[in-house]
């Protein structure tokens, strides 16, 4: 009996006491969130909110906010109606789709964006094709800007110039990186991967959550929207600078990215990394930040980021779990693993020129050896990435002389139908991996291990907006139902 006793029954009375009103409390605290009705109870002066998270928002917020909040009064009347007749059937659930990773099975709600597979991503119903032609640019410059499409992704609107310009002053505004923050970087070895740094880096920034906070205040749930978007706002304004530390920590000398608030949220980006200062990077930059920052909810970083804040966790715990997701190499990882073979290629071209038949013969080389050809086919698209088509327009009119470019340019030529001769294959087209890589190595951006946190500085836009958009609906806590292999032999292997 003695042995079997845990360790607060050897704890004092008063710290039995003491463990019974923090259960207590906490309870309590639960107890009005599911109410949503109770007054949020007095902070200790030491836990409250700082002046700048307590003071009203700025204009450009207010006004986001007010459209995020319109949007979401229509968006949450359809979901009640919907409700309604929740037990209508939408799709049936097969054998495959229950052992190959849940494909095409219509499970969760994302309301920023859809992945269709003849067309490609749109957000917010719009193609890739038309927000990088509506969405504002930078002075000069023919690339949608990234912020434009995180308030379409978040309203539903394409936004003026005015407040492109208002909330990139905004996401300057609240840019900067906290001591411990980089404390924290800074304690982690040069040789970890960046991509683990960044996660890291996120974590440290979970301790000043507004919205962790303000839930831990007793904030009502019509309100875990805004103070989301708070932490939406945050976290997207600080992540370049984080990943322009790591690069320079990782890559260089470890000196402190210079931080340039008179140029947008991407070309910032693009300066602080100090690889190239050519305005073309910088537009590059932007194309690529804005091809890559929503692509629906199902993909392992978006879904992985959806699940843990199903459960109420701050988008800093959310994010830095999708981070992990998009670390893998079947993921986020594959576009540098895209160049490394575009790369393995060229070398074995020598001073060749790539033409058709080299890149047949090692293609056909290659999937005889039992390896893929990375940057080819799609879990959903069964045509060519409109994200590759619009990398491969920009390469066209600015670096088309590259002699990696022609290999990409060969790859595309030859491939396709290589693979579509297989039989094998239900997307042989390329996609954003297989041209991504060449874009960032051109322009002097060389570190293939850096690549991922390029695309999570850009994902990060995507997976808050859905943050924000999930609170707004009042989604619940995400629990599908798992079965053991006997359940599905019982179903569908019965005489």
């Amino acid at each position: 009996q003695v042995a079997t006793r845990c360790e607060s029954d050897q704890l004092p009375q008063s710290s039995h006491h003491a463990q019974r009103r923090a259960a207590m409390d906490r309870l309590n605290r639960i107890a009005r969130h599911v109410a949503a009705g109770a007054e949020p109870r007095p902070r200790a002066a030491s836990a409250a909110m700082s002046p700048t998270a307590a003071a009203a928002p700025s204009a450009i917020v207010a006004k986001l906010k007010g459209k995020i909040a319109a949007l979401a009064k229509e968006r949450t009347a359809l979901k009640a109606e919907l409700l309604k007749v929740g037990d209508t059937k939408i799709q049936d659930v097969t054998v495959e789709m229950a052992i190959n990773g849940a494909r095409s099975m219509k499970t969760m709600v994302t309301e920023t964006s859809d992945l269709d597979a003849n067309k490609g991503i749109a957000y917010r119903g719009k193609s890739l094709f038309e927000c990088n032609k509506e969405l504002p640019k930078a002075p000069g410059g023919e690339c949608a800007l990234p912020e434009g499409a995180f308030w379409l992704l978040l309203t539903g609107e394409v936004p003026t110039s005015e407040d492109v310009t208002a909330l990139t002053a905004e996401l300057h505004a609240r840019s900067a990186l906290p001591q411990n923050v980089l404390a924290t970087l800074n304690s982690v070895p040069k040789e970890t991967h960046p991509m683990t740094q960044l996660a890291i880096c996120m974590l440290a920034l979970q301790k000043d959550s507004k919205f962790a906070k303000k839930y831990d205040e007793g904030m009502k749930k019509a309100e875990y929207w805004e103070w989301a978007l708070e932490d939406a706002l945050d976290l997207v304004a600080k992540i370049p600078v984080a990943a322009a530390h790591i690069y320079r920590r990782t890559f260089k000398d470890g000196s402190a990215p210079v931080y340039n608030s008179n140029l947008d949220w991407a070309g910032n980006y693009a300066e602080m990394l100090g690889v190239n200062s050519s305005e073309d990077f910088k537009e590059a930059t932007r194309l690529y930040l804005m091809l890559h920052a929503d692509h629906e909810g199902g993909n392992v970083s978006a879904h992985t980021t959806h699940l843990v804040g199903s459960a109420l966790s701050d988008p800093y715990y959310a994010w830095a779990a999708g981070l992990c997701g998009l670390a893998g190499p079947l993921h986020g990882l594959a576009n540098q693993e895209c160049l490394g073979w575009l790369l393995e290629v060229q070398k074995e071209l020598g001073n060749q020129k790539p033409t058709k038949e080299f890149i047949v013969g090692y293609v056909e080389k290659t999937l005889k050896s039992g390896k893929v050809i990375p940057g080819f086919g799609h879990a959903v698209l069964r045509q060519p990435d409109p994200r590759y088509m619009l990398e491969r327009e920009f390469a066209l009119k600015h670096c088309k002389d590259d002699p990696l470019f022609h290999l990409v340019d060969a790859c595309y030529q030859a491939i396709p139908p290589t693979l579509e001769k297989t039989g094998k294959v239900k997307n042989p087209y390329p996609n954003v991996d297989a041209h991504s890589g060449q874009l960032m190595h051109y322009y002097n951006l060389k570190e293939q291990n850096y690549y991922t946190v390029v695309f999570a500085v850009s994902r990060a836009v995507g997976c808050v907006a859905q943050y924000v958009w999930a609170r707004a609906l009042g989604l619940p806590i995400e629990r599908p139902k798992s079965v053991p292999l006997d359940t599905l032999a019982n179903v569908a292997l019965k005489k």
